[in-house]
């Protein structure tokens, strides 16, 4: 069983940045591809990036290309998610997730693990 603790959400302008931590358990996260996704109101969970455990392999969503990074730190059990130029769209509470596999894949569904989400909201 992974559990997986969101944090560094927040209020913050339209230009500005944010830096999204999610913190696992379980000794085997390196084997884990780790995921954010976002999800507001009434719309389906989106995908934002991915990462594999095994090469490092990264995936975006083309709305975030260019001003979001995510990165993981196996030997902190931690992976990253820095937000750049971030715009009003962006506003949206943020979930980590996990699955074993190797693929980063943007189907949430694909997800087994999931952390309770942490708020990001950007003002114009």
């Amino acid at each position: 069983q992974v559990q997986l603790v969101e944090s560094g959400g927040g209020f913050v302008q339209a230009g500005g940045s944010l830096r999204l931590s999610c913190a696992a358990s379980g000794r085997t996260f390196s084997s884990y591809v780790m995921g954010w996704f976002r999800q507001t109101p009434g719309k389906e969970r989106e995908f934002v990036a991915a990462i594999s455990g095994s090469n490092g392999n990264t995936n975006y969503a083309d709305s975030v290309k260019g001003r979001f990074t995510i990165s993981r730190d196996n030997a902190k059990n931690t992976v990253y998610l820095q937000m750049n130029s971030l715009k009003p769209e962006d506003t949206a509470v943020y979930y980590c997730a996990g699955r074993s596999g190797w693929k980063a894949l943007r189907d949430h569904l694909k997800y087994e693990y999931w952390g309770r989400g942490t708020q990001v909201t950007v003002s114009s």
